[in-house]
């Protein structure tokens, strides 16, 4: 059985990936899903302004559970298998550790997530992934 990692971020393209692997699924792909969630780090404002490190953790923890639920449920509706995992760190870095943890076959991700920022100072982070995986790396790109 292949073991999928499924970035996610709460993007309409992440949506698309897991439509991707539920066609996948659907046309015969025997599979599990490793559906993940990376939050970067507080920032030094963020702790100066809260006080509270553990605050900022639950908060994070929080929001990368919210960011899963959209393709928990399009996974659960086509019966497919999967383990969630909510993460912090540099999302690439993380990503990849997440894929070799869990052993994964393959990652498949969209092409572009939520933070165009950092994706225009330090490159996308499927561009990172593509670059670093020790597994293939499937970007799905925006449907035309």
């Amino acid at each position: 059985m292949m073991r999928i990692l499924l970035p996610v971020d709460g993007s309409l393209l992440a949506l698309e990936a897991v439509h991707y692997v539920v066609r996948l699924v659907k046309a015969g792909l025997n599979a599990t899903v490793i559906l993940a969630n990376v939050q970067e780090p507080a920032s030094l404002y963020e702790l100066v302004l809260v006080h509270d490190a553990e605050a900022i953790d639950r908060a994070s923890a929080q929001a990368g559970l919210h960011a899963l639920q959209d393709a928990l449920a399009l996974l659960r509706a086509a019966g497919i298998d999967c383990e969630c995992e909510v993460a912090k760190g540099d999302p690439a870095h993380t990503l990849i550790e997440i894929s070799e943890r869990f052993d994964c076959d393959m990652v498949v991700m969209g092409a572009r997530g939520t933070s165009t920022l950092r994706s225009a100072m330090m490159g996308s982070v499927s561009n990172e992934l593509l670059h670093s995986s020790n597994v293939p790396v499937v970007v799905v790109k925006p449907q035309e």
